[in-house]
């Protein structure tokens, strides 16, 4: 299980403002998938974890993800799919986005 991370540290994981990722935390939190706690060492951030709840419904989602994404990818073969992540690779590189690579490799590609 990996640590807490703060707010910050969040949003850019994801690659979204911090703004923004309040806006879902607050939702989150609503609902009883998160905990928001300060951190001793700085008040001023807030460290986020995912409850139990919070776990199962990160577990329920991801498979879904996963089976989404082999049922896209049905068909096509390796060399097509390492060519179309490279070519969409040059696009967003292209468009200055600040993360060309996707935030979470091999996550639904269990072939990376």
């Amino acid at each position: 299980m990996r640590k807490p991370g703060n707010q910050r540290e969040l949003a850019e994981a994801v690659g979204v403002r911090e703004a923004t990722l309040t806006h879902h935390l607050n939702a989150m939190d609503a609902r009883g998938l998160i905990t928001r706690s300060r951190d001793a060492a700085n008040r001023r951030v807030q460290v986020v974890a995912l409850t139990a709840a919070g776990e199962a419904a990160f577990v329920r989602l991801r498979a879904a993800a996963i089976a989404f994404d082999a049922r896209l990818r049905t068909g096509i073969p390796d060399a097509d799919l390492a060519t179309l992540s490279a070519l969409l690779g040059r696009l967003a590189a292209n468009a200055g986005a600040e993360h060309a690579t996707r935030p979470w490799p091999g996550l639904a590609n269990p072939r990376q």
